[in-house]
């Protein structure tokens, strides 16, 4: 027999386009379920043209909110009621929330990672090494800023987007930045603390990618992470693991930012150890 309907059933979503086989909706939906919350998570396709209808279309079903990955993270900001600190700095939303019946935008993909990060490393006073400047660089830096982060180099193949991030963090957040163009193998600058992939480099099926760093600039007391889910043990972490680093993978960003939402939308403060073993069942850790 089918579940009855409930009127207290809520509903979150996640806006995408093209549809995929989510892990997101995996690890929520175990989340919901282990600790007996009346929420649902679905994936839906949405795409450009049918993003405002499809906002009109939450709001008029009580949806608590929901996740908008690429191309909607700029795009639905003109549809919602407001937005959180460090989405209007960054400019760009991933997660709505229904507050007293306005939706607010919010941006969990850097709390996702400050939050995988603090357990071993306090951010404040820290120097940061980040490859890229695309969204996930530009959320993860401005989340380290705000956490205190001492200086920043940004590393990036393209002078002008490298440089507009540059431009974004001495502006909005105050940090002490700098770039540098990424033309071939890079070094991680002595002193460095934290090193961060932030590209889709070693993003599966490209597993074999190897990211322009020179390992040999890694030492024993930095922490390097990478935001790729999926293999969760790249060729980066496991070149880092072998220099002595401590390491964090794609997983822990991506169950943090779960985490949050979660705690957005229902209050409820969620386990990541089961968030974390539904992801790990889905891509075969």
């Amino acid at each position: 027999m089918s579940e009855p309907y409930s009127c207290e059933r809520k509903y979150v979503g996640c806006f995408g386009d093209p549809v995929w086989e989510n892990p997101t909706e995996v690890m929520m939906n175990a989340a919901f379920e282990h600790h007996d919350l009346a929420f649902h998570y679905v994936t839906m396709h949405v795409t450009a043209e049918r993003l405002a209808d499809a906002v009109r279309g939450v709001r008029a079903l009580g949806f608590k909110g929901f996740n908008c990955t690429l191309p909607h993270k700029v795009a639905v900001i003109q549809h919602l009621d407001g937005l959180g600190e460090s989405a209007e700095v960054m400019g760009a939303v991933n997660c709505v929330v229904e507050r007293d019946g306005k939706y607010i935008g919010e941006n969990t993909d850097g709390k996702g990672f400050v939050a995988s990060l603090t357990p071993l490393v306090d951010p404040a006073g820290t120097r940061l090494a980040l490859f890229g400047a695309g969204g996930a660089a530009r959320a993860i830096s401005v989340e380290m800023a705000l956490a205190g982060t001492a200086h920043i180099t940004i590393f990036n193949r393209s002078r002008a987007r490298g440089e507009e991030l540059v431009t974004l963090l001495r502006e909005r957040v105050e940090v002490d930045v700098e770039f540098i163009l990424w033309d071939g193998e890079a070094r991680v600058p002595e002193g460095t603390d934290i090193v961060v992939n932030a590209t889709s480099i070693g993003l599966y099926p490209d597993v074999d990618a190897r990211l322009a760093i020179d390992s040999d600039s890694f030492t024993s007391e930095m922490l390097v992470a990478d935001v790729i889910p999926n293999p969760p043990r790249t060729r980066l972490v496991r070149d880092a693991e072998e220099r002595g680093c401590k390491v964090i993978d794609g997983l822990g960003m991506l169950v943090n930012q779960g985490v949050t939402g979660i705690q957005y939308w229902s209050g409820c403060d969620p386990d990541p150890k089961v968030m974390r073993a539904a992801l790990e069942e889905v891509f075969g850790a």
